[in-house]
Parts: C-alpha cells; structure tokens; sequence
C-alpha cells in the first residue's frame, strides 16, 4: 500500500491496467501484462492518464488535479463492476487519489497570496477527490454543489458570498468529522485488539491506524485548505471569533469538559465557567454554571441557548479557547463590540472582547451563584397541581387554565385575532388529570404498582427516570378515552388515525404515552430539582395538531435575544420540521434579524449549514402542555417532548437548489412574511414574544407561542 506514494508507482499501476511487454533481462524477460478487459482504450482514459503521467511533476498543479479527477470519474464505473482484475484497478485508483494529496500539497505555495476563490477553486478540487474515495458521499457532493455556488455568487460580486460561502465551509467541516467518527467505529476494535496483544493502549494503536487511513489521504489536505480559507471569510463577512448567544458578565472557575451532555445533571458548588467541546442544543446548564464556551455552533434559538438565557449564564460559541491550560481562575467579560452600519443595508455585529484576569478566592465565593444568575435559581417555585376535570379530550374552545397549559391556550386565543395571511392549525387536547385518570384504571393496575415503586427510587438510581419512561409507555387506554378524543377531532375536521386501521391508532396512542412520559426526562427531572419544584405536581396535558407538511419550519424571538435590542426582531429558519432546529441536530439555521420600522428590509447573519432536514407524510403530532411550560422563574418549554404519530424521514439537504437559498426575491418574500407574522403577535400580546411556525407553499403557518423569556 505504501508504493503508491511515488510518480514511479503510479507509472506501475498505469501499466498493469493498460498492458505492457517487458524486454528486458532475467526473469522478466519475455513478461507480458495484457490490458483489463472493459477499459476502454481510446479516449478519454488513455488520453487522461498519459496525460497525468506527463505533468506529474508540474510545478503548476491546477491542469495535472483537473487529470487526475477525470480518470477517476471515468474509473468508477469499473471499480464497481465485477472484475478479474479488479486489485490492479483499486491499486490505479489508489496510486491517482495518492497523486492528488501529493500535488495539493505541492499547490500550496501558490496558494500564499492567492484570494478566497483561489482557495475555494482548490477545495472544490479536493473534495471531489474525496467524495469519488468515499462511499455514502451524499453530503459530500452536496457540499461540493454548495462550493460550486458559492465561487459562482464571489465571482459575480454577491453580497452575501462570504457569508453564503462560510456556512459551506461549516457543513464541510461537519461532514468531515462525520466520516472521522465513522472510520473510529470500524477502527475501534481492530486497535483495541492489536493493543491488547502488543501491550500497547489502544489509543495509541487508534492513532497510528487512523493517520495512515485517514489523515494522510484528501480529509487532511481539505482540513487545511478550510483552515487557510475560514478567517478570510470571517473578515470578509464582518463575522468576529465568537457567536455571543448569551452576553452576561461572569466570574468564575474554569471547569473543560468533553460534552455538557456529560455533567449537565450535576451541580458545582463554585460559580464555574465551562468549557464543553461538544454542545448539541438539547442539554441543560448545569447548576453553578455561570458560563458556556464551546467550539461548537449551537442555534441561538436551540433549547440550551434559550436555557442559558433564562439562567443569565454567558453562552459562547464558535472558537475553542484552552482555558485549561491556564490558571483556572478568570473573569470573563462578554461585551457588545460594535454595531457597523454597512452600504445599502443595516448590519448589526458583535464579536467578544474576552478578557482573562486573575481573581482572589474570595472574588469566587458561592453567594456568586445567585449574584450572577438571580434569584430563580435558589428561591422554590409554587406549581399548583392540576385534577381531572371529568372529560378525556377538549375542544380548543374549552381551553382554559384549569385544562390545558399555555401553549394550548396561547393557540387558542390566536385563532381569528391574527391576519388572514397566517395559519393557525386546528387543534384538540388532552387535559390535564387526563394520565392521572387512566393510570388507576384496573386495566392498568400493573403498571400503577411499578410506577409507584419505581418513583420511590427517584433521586437514587440514575436509570429510574429511564425505567419511569418505558413503563408508562404499557399503559392501555380506556375505551371512553378514545371515543372522546375521536369524536372531538372529527368535530374539529381533523383525521382520527383509527380510520385508517387498528395500527394507526396504536401509533397514536404510542405517541400520547410518550409525550406523558416525557415528564420524567432525565433534563426535565433534574431541572424541577434546581428550582425546588416538586416534580409530582408537574401536570402534562397533550395538544394534539394536524402536522403541516412543511418547506421551512422557524423560530421568532421578537426582541433580539443576542443584544437584547427590543427594535429588532431575530429569527432562524430551517428546512423541513423544526426540530433540526429547537433539537439536537448539528450545523446551523439561516438566521436574520430585522428593525421593526422596516419589516421589509432583512438583515441575513447566517445561511444554513445543516445537512440534515426531517419530512414527514400527513400525520398527527401530540404535543407536550405541561402546567411549568411558562413558569417565571422556571425555563420548562422545551424540556418535554412533542411526538409525531408517524416517524420523520430524514433527508440529505441540497441547498445549492434550494430557492430559500438561490433565489433572493424569494427568501426576501418568506422572510418578510416571518417578519410580519411575528411583529402582529407581538402586537397582539404587548410583550416579546418566543413563536414557532412553519412555512407552506409561501404561506405563513404559526404554530405555537409563548412570552419570550
């Protein structure tokens, strides 16, 4: 495997693959290499690699890449056919992928003064290179098209090219570690098992294997190519180091860890600033945490971010600081920089001033805690619990505080105040007390035992709330149940799934149990505990919606929640459903912000780098209503879960197609249209307002809403 890293060998492997006769002496007189059968042997293979052959060694590298790619293109096909020759062509394909890391490398001293497109002509290059090594490349190639668009949109002057071309650069890097973490899944074990029989750790087994298999190839070439292009697209785009979601001012000791996943169950008894290197957008701030640093990109309206607002933590993202190497006592100012006003448009940026001091001990006491994240944190909160109130399913227009919690409500007093324009979606509910009922039933007298045993054991035994969850999820439903909640939403005009079969309605009723038994989420429990919430008196009622097939899913927080400037209205939009961008789902959303004296004029900060989006076929989703969903002093949205009755297909996203994206008269119309949608609710309410919708066919659904907190 190693002789293919010398022009000498990829001569050998060229010749294997093309035929040749050896004249000369010994024991290779007479030796004769016939072609492979299938390969064609006129142009364009041929030609190509006689042609990578004669400018292997240019010193301008460009032509010879542009070669080497073709006859891999024209490769592939055979690579995939069975053949009796089949070694000789993976060795040819080998010996070519090997020529372009060689010639990257050799390219970068042009590269010195070279502008972005130069760069980003370079990595188009090196990533078709790497998709044509690696199979499932789907992403891969959309990336590529995303490169492709992004050379286009600098060459004709595109005012967002920078910015446009950032968000490809993120996806690619997020693609790369996706195909990191999947080369340590099938190299793992082979390591672990060398290293037990050499004696050796197998981390250093791991390390050896990945370099020569992975690194060393294109990912390694392409890595540095990112690094080179990635501060000169921040500058270009006025982007600064750190995406400041949280600025609060904050003291306290310097804690690194792996995932705030990891710890963020557990409470630190000093005022700590930690450094998470992976941050998902689901987790909970720890207790005691005063401030989060992560490299990664966290939504500005993901769950954890909205946490670390509501708990007045610092929360900064997109730069990794090794704070650990360093004495582990800092205060960390977050401040707002400078707001540029920019030609043509309003541009609003902020970066971080990050200023590292020493402290005394005595400057970290505990009592910091409360200074620095107010009183919610340490003061218990009165939930009133909620009882049954004789009936299992309720028309929205019985919502009322005794029934169903504020999202249902806040729905229901949107239907006919909001403009024409903006959909609201038909819903029905399942009160509160409605769990409590059904689980005395003797049918499921079972399950009650266990559950009453198994909450005994809360507080102790970390997997109870996960044995909780899966024993309510045996519950059976009283038949009065489901002839109710049938009949409300028929005379809603809404599909009962039983129509479609029995299994359909066991999917939704699956639905509804989960959403119950979302009450004990290891987040959702330990959070009723640092606020001193008693847990047994969290109430779920179930809001049950027909789910919008939808293009774009958003979020509005209708005063800016990065700067806190009540003149702006910030929003992200994704594509497909909205939990790729409230959950736990990497890259970022398209986000703008707009002034509210021109709702017509959009700001765009960010394009989309997520490569995942979720679709769904016409179905029922049952949301979680609990009676802690807007709690002052309690963040409880979001911690519950709302399940569809069907299952989302996860799709690959192709934003170089995407009109959202291409198409700016079009994103200027569906962003205004947001825009609007949340400045009339905001109006409607006379507070900032958290909203959440969908986007179908250009029009404007709203699907929840809540006091932006």
């Amino acid at each position: 495997m190693q002789a293919v890293h010398s022009g000498a060998d990829l001569e050998s492997a060229v010749a294997n693959c093309m035929g040749y006769r050896s004249e000369g002496q010994g024991f290779m007189v007479g030796v004769k290499i016939n072609p492979i059968s299938g390969l064609p042997s006129g142009f364009p293979v041929t030609e190509l690699l006689h042609f990578v052959l004669e400018h292997v060694e240019d010193k301008n590298v460009e032509a010879l890449l542009g070669g080497l790619l073709e006859a891999r293109e024209e490769l592939r096909p055979l690579l995939l056919k069975s053949n009796d020759r089949l070694k000789d062509l993976l060795f040819l394909d080998i010996a070519l992928d090997s020529t372009v890391r060689t010639a990257i490398e050799r390219g970068y001293e042009e590269l010195n003064n070279a502008g972005p497109e130069k760069i980003m002509y370079f990595i188009t290059l090196v990533l078709e290179n790497l998709a044509l090594s690696s199979d499932n490349n789907e992403d891969l190639i959309y990336c590529l098209k995303g490169w492709n668009h992004a050379l286009n949109m600098a060459k004709s002057r595109d005012d967002h090219w920078a910015l446009y071309a950032k968000s490809v650069l993120d996806r690619t890097r997020l693609s790369l570690a996706s195909k990191a973490e999947q080369y340590q899944q099938i190299l793992q074990p082979s390591a672990e098992y060398l290293g037990s029989l050499l004696g050796v750790d197998q981390w250093a087994v791991y390390k050896h294997i990945y370099r020569g298999n992975y690194r060393a190839g294109s990912a390694a070439s392409l890595s540095s190519l990112l690094n080179r292009l990635d501060p000169v697209l921040r500058k270009t785009a006025n982007l600064g180091s750190w995406q400041v979601i949280s600025p609060v001012e904050a003291v306290g000791y310097v804690v690194v860890v792996d995932k705030l996943l990891a710890v963020q169950n557990k409470s630190y008894g000093r005022p700590t600033i930690l450094v998470a290197k992976s941050v998902k957008g689901e987790e909970e701030i720890p207790d005691g945490i005063v401030a989060v640093l992560t490299p990664d990109m966290p939504d500005v309206l993901s769950h954890v971010s909205v946490r670390a607002r509501n708990s007045k933590s610092t929360f900064l993202g997109g730069r990794f600081a090794l704070l650990h190497a360093m004495t582990p006592k800092f205060w960390l100012t977050c401040k707002q920089m400078r707001e540029a006003i920019m030609p043509g448009t309003y541009s609003c940026r902020y970066s971080l001033q990050l200023s590292i001091i020493e402290v005394k001990d005595s400057e970290l006491s505990d009592a910091n805690i409360t200074d620095l994240r107010g009183d919610g944190s340490s003061s218990s909160l009165t939930l009133v619990r909620k009882q049954f109130g004789g009936i299992y399913a309720i028309s929205s227009e019985e919502f009322t505080s005794e029934m169903v919690g504020a999202k249902s409500r806040n729905i229901s007093y949107l239907k006919g105040k909001v403009p024409s324009w903006v959909g609201i979606p038909t819903s029905v509910a399942l009160p509160f007390g409605v769990f409590e009922k059904v689980l005395p039933e003797d049918s499921n007298q079972a399950v009650a035992d266990k559950l009453s045993t198994l909450k005994k054991k809360l507080g102790g035994e970390f997997s109870t709330p996960s044995e909780i969850r899966k024993t309510v999820l045996q519950l059976a439903a009283p038949p009065q149940l489901v002839q109710e909640l049938k009949n409300k939403m028929q005379s809603a005009g809404m599909p009962w799934p039983g129509n479609e079969g029995e299994q359909r309605w066991k999917q939704a009723w699956m639905a509804i149990k989960k959403v119950w038994a979302s009450k004990w989420n290891e987040r959702a429990y330990f959070s009723t505990r640092k606020v001193k919430i008693d847990h047994d008196y969290i109430c779920m009622a179930v809001l049950v919606q027909e789910i919008i097939n939808a293009d774009y899913a958003y979020v509005i927080h209708t005063t800016n929640p990065s700067s806190g400037d009540s003149s702006e209205i910030y929003a992200e939009v994704v594509k497909g459903l909205g939990e790729t961008l409230v959950g736990a789902y990497p890259g970022r959303a398209l986000s703008f912000v707009y002034k509210k004296n021109d709702l017509n004029s959009p700001t765009v900060l960010g394009f989309p780098s997520k490569p995942i989006g979720l679709f769904i076929r016409r179905s029922i989703i049952f949301r979680s209503d609990s009676n802690g969903e807007d709690l002052e002093g309690y963040a409880g949205a979001g911690l519950y879960d709302s399940v569809p009755m069907d299952e989302e297909e996860k799709v690959v996203l192709d934003y170089s197609s995407d009109p959202l994206i291409i198409d700016s008269n079009f994103r200027n119309s569906i962003l205004s249209s947001i825009a609007h949608a949340g400045s009339a609710i905001e109006e409607l309410y006379g507070s900032p307002q958290d909203i959440e919708g969908v986007v179908k066919d250009g029009k404007i659904f709203v699907v929840q809403t809540r006091p932006q907190m």
